[in-house]
């Protein structure tokens, strides 16, 4: 059994110039929404969700759109969730800032999430389409600067 106190090797990649050059963008098929739930209180077994974080005003839930209304759940932020499918590292540095940074350029908010293995991104819907091209283009030009075309 693992000691639990222990640090654990790094898993991941943390090269920004890596992870820019080699993303590969997923966009998931489904509308979500963001909603929050009382202190306390336990989610709809049923409730199709994407992600749970407790915060001490209650439970934030990413959950697909159909399923929020199904539960007659309050939502906000209808948006597309955009996977960053490289695999980063939880201590990568800089990576979601560049992404952030080439969004806000285009004046588009942008919520990150980041998992054991990758990072997503839920954009509001009808910008996902411009998200994915800005990106693949941050990605390409990450390509051309690894290959010294860049300089």
């Amino acid at each position: 059994m693992a000691d639990p106190t222990s640090t654990p090797a790094t898993i991941g990649e943390l090269s920004v110039s890596t992870l820019l050059s080699t993303l590969n963008l997923v966009l998931d098929p489904q509308t979500y929404v963001f909603l929050t739930l009382p202190p306390s209180t336990t989610p709809p077994a049923t409730l199709d969700y994407k992600m749970l974080f407790k915060e001490s005003e209650g439970m934030t839930a990413i959950a697909t759109q159909s399923s929020a209304i199904q539960h007659n759940l309050e939502s906000t932020f209808p948006c597309r969730c955009i996977t960053l499918n490289v695999h980063s590292s939880l201590e990568a540095v800089g990576f979601i800032a560049k992404i952030g940074e080439r969004l806000t350029k285009l004046g588009i908010g942008v919520n990150p999430v980041s998992g054991y293995f990758h990072d997503h991104i839920f954009v509001p819907v009808g910008r996902e389409q411009e998200v994915i091209s800005a990106l693949e283009e941050l990605r390409d030009e990450a390509r051309k600067q690894s290959l010294g075309e860049g300089e």
